[in-house]
């Protein structure tokens, strides 16, 4: 029997999903949606499949939605019961579902006939699609009915007080509230807080629920709606204290359930933390989506998401959840406003899908949404300006990062980042068979590139200033342009080594104070050497959240602040988010830099393989590569290295020549560096060498 699965229209399930997320955001009990167009799924569609029939066959209909079902084109002719014989011979299957609140999908089973992702389907525009399709393979079990796993946990302490009972889960995390056993008549006020100071706040906490108990026997009680919290005030309504008890407090812990291939231990125990730390921090955060962070946006931003997909490709990589965020995040033409209003957040989005081509060679999922994709960039290129380079108009939000530097004109940053996406869509092209685009695009990525550094690159800074405006060259320079031309592979020898000593190492630069763009900060350290001063850097700033007592990392953190100051932002005395997915970027810094694996073809049918120390007696760890896996230990003198699959080139710097237990081939590459073959057959290869 042929296997089926409910299909959809392709990204219809998640655009529907997507939607039920970015509504849940609220505010002491008030909605909060997102400022940005929020798109719907197609009402009405149709399914298409040709068979050929040696015998007759029952199959079995299922329906998320209404549906009629007809054979050859007989449109007078059309079935709605469940179960109907198909007889032997050809036949086209047509079945048209409606649907208002959730996506149209169906599941049909037969011996032979199955829906799965050979079926076409139309949003009734006479255009057809491979249908879309996930991992829902049971009738009972329709797309609409998806929900995130949970399990039940109960807190480290609770404490009855005057104020209440005040319960504490011992570190951050997010699910549904439970009161158990409840008696007695009257309400309950619920105040969660990421801190204990913000429970116990009842003007100016951010996130409240309330309920009403009656009845003498015991009664349980669980909030419908999921909250993110470590400490929870439960308070009664006042004159009820003495009247309404509790037994115990617990909460549904919602989780996505993913698989930890990612590890990393050192020689350091404060970096040991911050790994497992912000393993935990991405793992609250990795859910029906990437989110920003668990209490306070609660939204997929593409920027944020960005730097998730990354972190991912070095942990769970699971590539359902990258689809996933980058449907939702584009969203259904015609395009009006770019992704989440920001300029930069579309480049992000094309970015990430270049990135996801890299790591997992998924053809399909590039040549299904690639429509989507020229949309978008043919809205991108109405921002070329007058000198032909990429500018935000007035509705644009031009980013870049939380810091104090002016975005008007043509910002350098931007370029960048729309050269990197015009490259990608080059590539996007000739899988799609578009040769003009093509062309197109690869002529116009050259032309920005070059204009790029024609017009921002300061001999006298011995960098990319800041911003080109009314054809002048502007005064300003600050890390990021610079820093991200060295992450491209934009510089020459030259200027990189210019780039080190006069931006990146120079402390009259204006600093980097948020965790969002030091990710890149000390990415581009890493890609310049400087591993030694990274390690210090990520056990001085995340090891300062975690000396504070945090259990998971913040948005941003400023070591000068005292007391309740680290928790305010946005003008709001709990503002800031102490659980933020971009705080967790020690994950991608120690598995690509450290363990230093990367892919060098897509798929991770070839990779690289450069370990590196940081300063640290020893490191040991996994890196997942696709299907496969690639485990390392190092030490000064040591090395052990087995690969599951691929093909690998590990890269060392070492005072000797390196010698292995394996017959490979090592290759002096001048400089004490040297390359040695790795086969990914699952042996381990031990390799003696010596480095400073």
């Amino acid at each position: 029997m042929s296997k089926a699965t409910w299909i959809w229209y392709p990204g219809d399930f998640e655009i529907w999903l997507n939607e039920k997320v970015h509504i849940r955001r609220k505010v002491r009990g008030a909605i909060y949606p997102v400022f940005w167009r929020l798109d719907r799924h197609y009402s009405s569609v149709s399914f298409c499949c040709n068979v050929d029939l040696k015998q007759d066959e029952e199959i079995s209909i299922y329906a998320d939605g209404e549906f009629s079902l007809y054979l050859d084109g007989k449109d007078s002719q059309r079935f709605t019961q469940s179960k109907l014989l198909v007889p032997a011979g050809k036949h086209e299957i047509r079945v048209a579902v409606y649907n208002n609140t959730a996506a149209p999908a169906i599941f049909i089973q037969g011996d032979t006939i199955a829906t799965n992702a050979d079926w076409l389907v139309t949003c009734q525009d006479k255009q057809w699609h491979q249908a879309g399709f996930w991992h829902f393979d049971h009738p009972d079990h329709p797309p609409s009915a998806y929900k995130l796993a949970t399990t039940e946990i109960f807190p480290e302490r609770l404490e009855k007080k005057q104020e209440g009972w005040v319960v504490d889960f011992g570190k951050e995390t997010i699910g549904y509230l439970k009161i158990n056993q409840a008696t007695g008549h009257g309400g309950l006020t619920i105040y969660y807080g990421e801190s204990l100071e913000e429970a116990l706040d009842d003007e100016n906490c951010l996130q409240t629920d309330s309920c009403l108990l009656h009845g003498s026997s015991p009664q349980n009680y669980n909030f419908p709606e999921s909250r993110a919290f470590r400490y929870v005030r439960v308070q009664a309504d006042k004159g009820r204290e003495e009247e309404l008890q509790i037994a115990s407090i617990s909460m549904l812990y919602e989780y996505l359930p993913v698989q930890d291939r990612g590890h990393f231990q050192c020689s350091d125990e404060t970096l040991n933390k911050i790994w497992e730390t912000s393993l935990y921090t991405l793992r609250l955060n990795t859910r029906e989506f990437f989110l920003d962070g668990i209490k306070r946006d609660r939204w997929v931003w593409s920027g944020d998401a960005y730097q998730s997909f990354l972190m991912n490709y070095y942990s769970y990589f699971d590539i359902d959840i990258v689809k996933r965020t980058l449907i939702s995040l584009r969203g259904k033409d015609p395009v009006t406003t770019h992704i989440n209003t920001i300029l930069d957040y579309s480049f992000y989005w094309f970015i990430g899908l270049y990135d996801y081509f890299v790591h997992t060679g998924d053809e399909a999922f590039i040549r299904t949404h690639y429509g989507s994709m020229v949309s978008l960039m043919d809205y991108c290129l109405t921002r070329l300006n007058q000198d032909g380079l990429i500018e935000g108009h007035e509705i644009d939000w031009v980013f870049v990062d939380w810091a104090d530097i002016d975005n008007q004109g043509a910002v350098c940053f931007e370029q960048l980042l729309f050269c990197r996406s015009l490259e990608a869509m080059t590539l996007f092209a000739g899988l799609s068979n578009d040769p003009l685009r093509e062309q197109q695009y690869q002529n116009l990525a050259i032309d920005i590139k070059q204009k790029t550094f024609n017009l921002y690159w300061n001999k006298e800074y011995g960098g990319l200033v800041h911003q080109y405006k009314d054809g002048q060259q502007g005064a300003q320079i600050t890390k990021h342009a610079s820093m991200f031309a060295l992450l491209l592979g934009y510089l020459n020898n030259e200027q990189k080594e210019s780039v080190k000593q006069n931006i990146l190492l120079n402390p009259n630069i204006q600093a980097i104070t948020t965790p969002y763009m030091r990710f890149y900060e000390l990415a581009a350290l890493c890609e310049i050497g400087e591993h030694k001063h990274v390690t210090n850097e990520m056990i001085n700033y995340w090891g300062g959240m975690l000396a504070l007592g945090a259990t998971t990392f913040w948005e941003t953190y400023d070591p000068t602040a005292k007391d309740l100051q680290h928790y305010e932002m946005y003008g709001l005395p709990y503002g800031k988010s102490l659980c933020h997915a971009w705080g967790a970027s020690p994950i991608y810094l120690l598995g690509k830099y450290y363990i230093g694996v990367k892919p060098s073809a897509t798929g991770y049918a070839m990779y690289d393989i450069e370990p590196n120390l940081g300063g640290l007696s020893w490191i040991k760890g996994t890196v997942p590569i696709h299907n496969g896996e690639v485990r390392l230990y190092m030490d000064t003198t040591s090395i052990r290295i087995t690969a599951t699959t691929g093909s690998g080139t590990l890269r060392i710097h070492s005072l000797i020549t390196p010698s292995t237990n394996k017959n490979g081939c090592i290759t002096p590459l001048g400089n004490d560096v040297y390359e040695i073959e790795i086969v990914g057959n699952g042996q381990e290869i031990a390799i003696q060498y010596l480095t400073q």
